[in-house]
């Protein structure tokens, strides 16, 4: 098989170096002449969340602020991994977010505007404003869509009390409200049948409700309940083992293979399916619901070239480069990579991405290639994490010389007070790639 990959990837690099422009700033791209004077970039980066940001600020060293543009709607930008503890009390929402301009590279040209479609057949974007735009090399960054709307009940549900979500700036403070709120009763908490971004999350915010329920007397009145569609607790078996012994200690239910399909808020109940039971439901009634959506690809990938059967971006796991258009290019959560979806991904994916698009603009395949690293930081209570780190293969890719699988203090302090600097001042400044070197020198070379 090697043969004909080989013969495929030199194509592919032949089909680039066509494409590249015979004078600096003009491209051989079918489109007319104004869109190639006035909206044309050599590097064109779709969406402004973590991906995007990084990548436009490691494009702007490589190729020059002026030849770099990113289409990104939000005037805010958030650290949604704060979101977590926001849920839990522990920090206010609005330290989460920055506006938008600040965090766009000083010169990098910022499209204000959602994509309505891209056709990389011709090398354009569409926005939604009627804006064309071409591009030399294309950088997918779309993040994923929520689909409160898929469970019945939802979004009109959060008019009631009771019910919150940490995946949605609108209802992350309503989760705050119903844990201070709680009397006694049932608080459930769900896990969808779907990929979701940090996948750890929602069972963060019941071990922290746990922890503020004990904290203001009222656990011995509550049934603190996980309902996930999975048929485990956590993918990788060293802290799935370590949460399983906090789940039993604290005398938390776990229902695996659960999976939320209504919510009858104006009583208080939430209807669960068993997956491995087809057509077989229970009722819970509840006093704190916290929801985790159904997710999934957006919707301009849905149908398009670029994307697989499923709708995620098709690029190859290895080094993040489309498989079928050479100057396309892929990170976090709109690919189909087979790793968890988190900030910690995107920093390492952001990494071998640099270099992959290096090598190709110079015609030269890519040779670095990543490795699946993805971080969740467990936080098990208002001052403990259990720091899980893993590959591709589910195997722990720890970066300190400790035993990660336990509950930690200083890991909780960095999860809540360092990740956060680093994310701004380092992921999004395009100077963090992901602990991989650091680890090397903890483990004295031996990861």
């Amino acid at each position: 098989m090697a043969g004909p990959v080989l013969c495929w990837q030199r194509s592919a690099w032949m089909w680039a170096r066509r494409t590249r422009p015979l004078v600096p700033g003009v491209s051989r791209l079918h489109v007319s002449s104004r869109l190639l004077s006035k909206e044309h970039y050599k590097v064109l980066v779709l969406g402004g969340g973590s991906g995007g940001i990084t990548m436009s600020s490691r494009m702007k060293r490589k190729v020059g602020a002026e030849n770099v543009a990113v289409v990104e709607p939000s005037e805010m930008h958030y650290y949604q991994p704060l979101w977590t503890l926001v849920g839990a009390g522990a920090k206010k929402v609005q330290i989460s977010g920055r506006p938008t301009a600040s965090v766009v590279p000083s010169g990098v040209t910022w499209i204000k505007s959602p994509v309505q479609e891209i056709d990389p057949d011709r090398n354009t974007v569409r926005t939604g404003d009627g804006k064309q735009i071409s591009y030399q090399y294309l950088i997918v960054a779309l993040g994923l869509q929520l689909h409160y709307e898929k469970i019945k009940g939802l979004p009109e549900a959060f008019k009631y009390p009771g019910i919150g979500s940490n995946y949605s700036l609108q209802t992350v403070n309503k989760t705050w409200e119903a844990l201070q709120n709680f009397k006694e009763g049932n608080a459930l908490f769900s896990f969808p049948n779907t990929s979701v971004k940090c996948a750890g999350a929602p069972q963060k915010i019941m071990y922290l409700s746990d922890a503020y329920l004990r904290k203001t007397g009222k656990r011995s009145k509550a049934n603190i309940i996980y309902n996930t569609s999975l048929p485990v607790l956590f993918g990788v078996k060293k802290y799935a083992d370590c949460l399983w012994e906090i789940v039993k200690n604290r005398d938390l239910q776990v229902n695996l293979r659960h999976e939320l399909v209504e919510v009858r808020a104006d009583r208080r109940e939430a209807v669960f399916t068993k997956l491995d039971s087809p057509g077989e439901t229970v009722v819970y009634e509840y006093e704190m619901l916290h929801v985790t959506p159904p997710m999934g690809p957006p919707e301009v990938l849905k149908g398009n070239p670029l994307a697989d059967q499923a709708g995620w971006l098709d690029v190859d796991k290895d080094v993040l480069q489309h498989k079928r258009y050479p100057n396309v290019f892929g990170i976090g959560d709109c690919t189909n990579v087979p790793t968890s979806k988190t900030a910690a991904a995107v920093a390492a994916q952001s990494a071998v991405l640099d270099r992959t698009i290096s090598r190709v603009m110079r015609d030269i395949l890519p040779d670095k290639k990543y490795d699946g690293y993805t971080s969740c930081p467990l936080v098990t209570s208002y001052n403990t994490v259990i720091l899980a780190e893993f590959d591709y293969n589910g195997q722990p890719l720890e970066t300190f010389p400790i035993d990660q699988g336990k509950e930690s203090r200083i890991m909780y302090h960095m999860k809540a007070n360092l990740m956060p600097h680093l994310y701004w001042h380092g992921l999004l400044k395009g100077l963090w790639g992901g602990p991989g070197p650091y680890r090397k020198i903890m483990h004295l070379g031996m990861k």
